[in-house]
């Protein structure tokens, strides 16, 4: 992926992930405040591709991934900052 998925309006998000015993991330589910204030639950996450960045001053781990949002399949990055322990979804 190189982070060229990246590119877009970043929000921050709750994430449910799942981890192994061997530390691999997978995350299960996103919850979003949208724009009046309610709580969206996209629980219809598949991955498509991860990796791990080492640029800037924090390592981040990005997912793209397709959701469904009103019955129609849009695919965005969830990235997660080691450092911060944040959660975002870039919206391309």
């Amino acid at each position: 992926m190189n982070g060229e998925f990246a590119k877009g309006k970043r929000i921050k998000v709750a994430c449910e992930c799942w981890f192994t015993s061997e530390g691999k991330m997978t995350p299960l589910m996103v919850k979003v405040k949208d724009e009046d204030g309610e709580i969206r639950a996209f629980r219809s996450l598949v991955v498509l591709a991860q990796e791990k960045l080492f640029g800037g001053c924090s390592p981040s781990t990005e997912f793209l991934c397709r959701i469904t949002v009103l019955g129609q399949e849009r695919e965005v990055v969830l990235r997660y900052m080691h450092n911060d322990c944040i959660w975002e979804m870039i919206l391309p």
